[in-house]
């Protein structure tokens, strides 16, 4: 997609060719390109929030023409300083050798960080001595810490390890695109501006490595790079420590928060490679909160005045195939994987965008990012839960788990901290402009619609069709695409890459295969990981279209049809109910968006943007996509005549705050109302919308009921555990829904419970217990939970 330029290397390159090749023919000649409308231009994508982060949008972020795309791995004779035959053979070493490297001794660093006033503090405690006792006796406490505090970048072996992973990246993927838009802007930011702090959202363990080295062959800083996963292997570790990598103390969670020494050395040692100059580079997990200790030490820095500012960068990482990985990394697993390159084909892009760098200071400082609307969970759903209040509390849920202990206490023990509120409001927009900026990769657009729009299966032709109608939708929506070539390309591409979770059955009377997504757990939370980029990009729609089918099913409900829906009724069954003209009110369909949008996992909802916009925006894209009309009320006169209303003349203060100049006053508004359009298509277009958010709602219903058969309290891994057991049993008896049983759903799910006040938090001496909350013992209110949530689920 996009205009085609001489240089191949600066496109996106076509489908590769060497897939195995599909026992189907079609004759589709449709290419997947970008409108004429948009011209030569692609869509706009990385640019920081203009509500927050004003001043650094303005500034320039480079050429207004598109530059293109850069292949990692297709390094030529050109990429060097030399020409010729040998240098043809050699010239990935060569390219290496050239590339600038900003070398980082450690130095004295250790020194500085023992004199930090808060290290001092925490080894004096630890040893329970005062501050002036011997520094050797106190170092020793540090030993855990050592290595990371004396991790450096040795400019030789950095420049050996990229070679070897551009290496070894040719044969895991077919190529690493990277998009160049923003790579002037960071050009000049590392040179004039504070530095660079790189932050992800995470999703593999080759993440980190992926953002290294597209740094590195781009002449850019290395980052210090967080490395998210425990090493057993002294020797990789050794090897990791000396090209940047930061291999944080293996300590569990509860471990890190009662160990006095783990925030203030991780503190200071960011204090110190800040003042250094070096880059920093993390990822954030929104369903575990990881990574959120380093940006409130990063915060505490910058408020302590040590460094000035510093520039966040959103990265988007965008995989064809997300490569597996192990939670545990050691000398004889990677092995493994090495040996395994050795006859394993290349398969699948991996796209990755760097977004505009904007200033952490002006967002913090400036306030502009208000936090003064965040409201615990409670406060704004119990009261319509348990007491069936038909008006909403207006605010944004609060959601301080992102950031560990010390700097989370719990929201309903401890009043409100802004501080800390302002910390989570940044990692909120980190994780929404990662997904933002993320390209939609071809493998999306078929999980999704073979999860959301064909779950019972689908031809051929007709996916074909399906994923040039959602190429436009997401194009019309500002997002990228990852792929191009002929539509033919791109489907059997994807198909293949996604076979071993598909059933492709072949008629031999028909030409036109069949496709079905295997009915088991791995196979549909396969399917779904790749979905979740086309469901942020539909959120709106999403939550405007589970309102719609909540206050639909409680019109058939009612007895308004002839016909009542029931679970064992299937959406399809019961689109002849939607062809009657129900009216649906605004007020109504605004507070239900407003309450289901508080249930939204992290990183979903625009982080500044207020909850009752959203829902607002949510109403107005049902009607943009076609599924709701405007209900033209019958008036004596036009809306637009303002001549002929009652006291149209009237003079107001001008100083008057409650005043509005719009044409419309407040009864109107409420008065508004929308019907169900009528096209062939709506209820289909419905149901896939609302199919969307099934998976976290669904994995929410069934936390619920499993609250009846678990003893509890519990500690907070066993409770975990059993909840997950319950999902899963839950799916093995229904033998659908696969998508709701995921670990990330359960954390999810369980997050969402203790905020609203159903699971209650234990903080002991053996750790964190969970258990039911007093409110919810009764088992009528967790019937209440129950029903409310389920009004939103499609089934």
């Amino acid at each position: 997609m996009g205009q085609e330029k001489s240089d191949k290397d600066m496109i996106l390159p076509a489908i590769q060719q060497n897939r195995p090749a599909l026992s189907w023919e079609m004759k589709i000649k449709k290419k997947l390109i970008v409108p004429a409308c948009l011209g030569k231009f692609r869509p706009t994508v990385g640019q920081c929030c203009h509500q927050c982060t004003p001043n650094s949008l303005c500034k320039k972020i480079g050429p207004n023409s598109f530059l293109g795309f850069h292949n990692l791995l297709s390094v030529k004779e050109t990429h060097t300083r030399y020409r010729g035959w040998l240098v043809r053979r050699v010239c990935c070493a060569l390219f290496v050798s050239g590339c600038k490297v900003y070398a980082s001794p450690v130095s004295n660093r250790l020194e500085r960080v023992c004199q930090s006033n808060s290290v001092k503090e925490a080894l004096s405690a630890e040893q329970k001595a005062p501050e002036g006792s011997d520094s050797r006796g106190q170092l020793s406490h540090l030993s855990p810490f050592l290595p990371l505090i004396n991790t450096s970048i040795s400019s030789g072996l950095l420049r050996f390890l990229s070679w070897v992973l551009l290496k070894m990246f040719s044969s895991v993927f077919g190529s690493i695109q990277v998009n160049l838009n923003h790579l002037p802007a960071l050009h000049r930011a590392s040179q004039e501006g504070p530095v660079l702090v790189y932050v992800y959202s995470h999703q593999s363990v080759v993440d980190c490595a992926l953002i290294s080295l597209v740094l590195f062959c781009h002449s850019l800083r290395v980052p210090y790079t967080v490395f998210p996963l425990h090493v057993t292997s002294s020797f990789i570790r050794s090897i990791l420590q000396k090209v940047g990598v930061l291999v944080p103390p293996a300590l569990t969670k509860e471990d890190a928060e009662t160990d006095r020494l783990h925030a203030p050395v991780l503190t200071s040692l960011v204090r110190e490679l800040l003042q250094e100059g070096q880059a920093l580079s993390f990822g954030v997990a929104s369903e575990s909160g990881r990574g959120g200790q380093w940006l409130a030490s990063i915060r505490q820095v910058i408020k302590e005045g040590s460094v000035p500012d510093v520039s966040l960068v959103p990265v988007g990482i965008s995989y064809d195939c997300v490569p597996k990985s192990n939670t545990q990394v050691g000398l004889s697993s990677v092995l493994r994987w090495l040996c395994s390159l050795l006859w394993r084909r290349p398969e699948g892009i991996v796209r990755i965008d760097l977004a505009q760098p904007f200033s952490l200071k002006e967002m913090c400082e400036s306030g502009r990012c208000r936090v003064v609307e965040w409201l615990p969970l409670q406060d704004l759903l119990l009261p319509v839960i348990l007491n069936n209040r038909p008006d909403c509390v207006f605010g944004r849920r609060r959601m301080s788990w992102l950031l560990p202990s010390p700097h989370y206490a719990s929201e309903l023990k401890e009043p409100a901290d802004p501080e800390r509120d302002l910390s989570t409001a940044v990692i909120l927009h980190l994780l929404f402009s990662a997904a933002s900026c993320s390209a939609v990769m071809s493998t999306g657009l078929v999980s999704s619609l073979l999860l959301y729009r064909h779950h019972k299966g689908v031809s051929a032709s007709a996916l074909c069709r399906d994923v040039a109608w959602l190429t436009e939708e997401l194009l019309f929506r500002n997002k990228d695409m990852g792929f191009r070539g002929s539509l033919k390309e791109v489907v059997r591409s994807s198909l293949s890459l996604l076979a071993p979770h598909l059933t492709i059955a072949a008629v031999p009377s028909r030409k036109d295969p069949f496709i079905v997504p295997r009915p088991s757990l791995a196979a549909t939370l396969h399917l779904s990981l790749h979905a979740q980029i086309v469901t942020h990009s539909f959120i709106l729609e999403a939550v405007g279209a589970c309102v719609v089918s909540a206050m639909l099913c409680e019109v058939v409900c009612s007895g308004v049809s002839s016909r009542v829906r029931s679970d064992s009724v299937d959406g399809e069954q019961v689109s002849d109910d939607m062809k009657c003209d129900v009216l649906l009110c605004e007020s109504e369909l605004t507070e239900r968006a407003l309450q289901l949008s508080h249930l939204l996992p992290p990183g979903f909802l625009p982080p500044c943007q207020s909850s009752q916009s959203f829902a607002l925006d949510a109403v107005d894209s049902l009607v943009r996509c076609g599924i709701l009309i405007i209900e033209e009320i019958p008036r004596d006169f036009p809306v637009c005549d303002f001549l002929k209303r009652d006291n149209a003349l009237s003079w107001t203060n001008s100083d008057d705050m409650c005043h509005s100049d719009s044409d419309c006053d407040m009864e109107e508004m409420e008065l508004r109302s929308y019907k169900i359009s009528h096209p062939s298509q709506c209820p289909e277009m419905l149901f896939f919308l609302c199919r969307m958010l099934a998976g976290p709602l669904r994995a929410l219903c069934w936390t619920t009921t499993a609250l009846d058969l678990i003893h509890t309290p519990l500690p907070e891994a066993e409770f975990m555990a059993q909840i997950q057991s319950y999902l899963c049993d839950t799916e093995n008896t229904k033998k659908q829904h696969y998508e709701s049983c995921s670990q990330e759903a359960a954390h999810t799910a369980v997050r969402s419970l203790i905020d609203l006040g159903v699971i209650s938090e234990q903080r002991q001496r053996g750790g964190v217990f969970l258990g039911v909350g007093p409110l919810f013992q009764l088992s009528e209110n967790r019937k209440k939970l129950h029903r409310f949530i389920s009004q939103y689920l499609y089934n």
